[in-house]
C-alpha cells in the first residue's frame, strides 16, 4: 500500500497527522538509539610521549595511530619533557596514558625521588622496549670513560625527562658530583646532538631506543667523528641505590655510523601507563590493540620488534592495571596488580 492511500478519505489519517506522528517515532528512535543512526563518537585519549628527536614520539605517535584504528578511540600522541613529566600528566589527568622508563616509575608509584613523599597513582599497562643509556661524546675531547667528564661542559637531558634522572645517577656511580663537577646544560636529544656537533659542549647523555634519530643525525655528520662511553661497570652502584630497575645491555656496533665497536650499557625498561582510575575495558583494549598489531608499529620504528608478551607483563617496578593484568592472563601470564 502507497502512503498517498491513506489520505483518500475523511477516516483515515490526513497528511499532516501523519508527519507529525512519523517525526515524534522518529525523535523517540533517535533518543532511544542513537548509535542505529549515527556513528557514536569516539572517545578521546592522550599519549604523553617525549621531545621530537627521540624514540618516544615515533613510538608514541604510532601506538596512538594504532589505537585510533582498532581500539575505538581517538587517540593523540603530545610532545613532552618524557618520564617524569608524564608521570605529573598522568596524576593530573591531563593525559590519559604515557611512556616512562621503569626508574622513574618506580619512584612515582613510591614516592620517591623526584616524587619525595607525594606518591602518583600509576599502573602499568605494558613493558615496552628497553632504553639504553647513551654517553655520547665526538673523538678529540679525551673522554674514554665516565669519570672522564668531570670539569667538562655535559647535557644530562632535558628538564623533567627520564634521560636526566639516570643521567645523574650514572654520574654519581662514577663519583662526580653534577652540580660541582661538570658545567651542565639540560637540553633534549635533538638539541644535544647540535649542541655536541657545533662544539657548545663536550658530552651529552641520552637515554631512549636504539637507534635514536638524533644520534644517527650527529653520527652522519661530516667532518664529525662520534664516540659512545660504556658504562656498564658503574650499573652495580646504581642498583645498590636505586633498586633493581637498571641491567645490562648494549649498543651494538655499526648501528650508528663510524661506531665499531660494541658499547656496553645501563639499560632499564620502558613501561607504557596510565592513571589507576583508567576504565578497565579502556586498558584492555589498549593492549590488546598493541600486541594485535605490533608489526604495523614495528613499520613506524624498529624498537617495537623489542615489544613481546613474555618481558610485557615482566614488570616488577610498578604494578599493572587491572585492564592489563586480565589481557595478560587470558595469554597465560599473571602480573602483579
Amino acid at each position: 500500500m502507497g502512503i498517498d492511500s491513506f489520505f483518500e478519505d475523511d477516516k483515515k489519517l490526513n497528511r499532516r497527522d501523519f508527519l507529525k506522528l512519523t517525526g515524534i517515532a522518529g525523535t523517540t528512535m533517535l533518543l532511544s538509539n542513537p548509535v542505529s543512526v549515527f556513528a557514536q563518537a569516539k572517545k578521546r585519549i592522550s599519549v604523553a610521549t617525549g621531545g621530537m628527536g627521540g624514540v618516544y614520539f615515533v613510538i608514541g605517535g604510532g601506538i596512538a595511530s594504532i589505537l585510533t584504528k582498532y581500539a575505538g578511540v581517538e587517540a593523540a600522541a603530545e610532545v613532552t619533557a618524557a618520564s617524569v613529566d608524564n608521570c605529573k600528566l598522568i596524576n593530573a589527568k591531563k593525559s590519559d596514558m604515557g611512556l616512562i622508563m621503569a626508574d622513574t616509575g618506580y619512584d612515582a608509584y613510591k614516592g620517591l625521588g623526584n616524587f619525595k613523599g607525594k606518591p602518583i597513582p600509576i599502573r602499568t599497562l605494558t613493558v615496552l622496549y628497553p632504553n639504553l643509556m647513551h654517553v655520547v661524546t665526538v673523538d678529540g675531547k679525551g673522554i674514554k670513560k665516565v669519570s672522564d667528564l668531570k670539569g667538562k661542559r655535559v647535557s644530562t637531558g632535558a628538564p623533567g625527562s627520564g634521560t636526566e634522572v639516570k643521567a645523574l645517577r650514572v654520574l654519581e656511580a662514577a663519583g662526580i658530583d653534577p652540580n660541582k663537577d661538570i658545567k651542565k646544560d639540560r637540553l633534549g636529544a635533538g638539541e644535544s646532538g647540535g649542541a655536541l656537533k657545533d662544539g657548545k659542549i663536550d658530552a651529552y647523555f641520552w637515554d631512549g631506543g636504539v637507534p635514536t634519530s638524533s644520534v644517527l643525525d650527529l653520527a652522519a655528520s661530516p667532518g664529525v667523528t662520534m664516540v659512545l662511553i660504556s658504562h656498564a661497570d658503574l650499573i652495580p652502584k646504581m642498583i645498590e641505590k636505586y633498586g633493581p630497575v637498571y641491567y645490562q645491555s648494549v649498543i651494538p656496533k655499526k648501528v650508528y655510523t663510524g661506531i665499531e665497536y660494541d658499547t656496553q650499557v645501563a639499560a632499564v625498561g620502558n613501561l607504557l601507563v596510565c592513571n589507576q582510575d583508567m576504565d578497565d575495558k579502556l586498558a584492555y583494549d589498549i593492549v590488546k590493540a598493541i600486541f594485535e598489531h605490533l608489526k604495523e608499529l614495528a613499520a613506524i620504528h624498529k624498537e617495537a620488534l623489542n615489544i613481546n608478551l613474555k618481558d610485557g607483563g615482566g614488570s616488577k617496578a610498578v604494578p599493572y592495571h587491572k585492564g592489563a593484568a586480565k589481557y595478560f592472563k587470558e595469554k597465560g601470564i599473571n602480573v602483579p596488580v
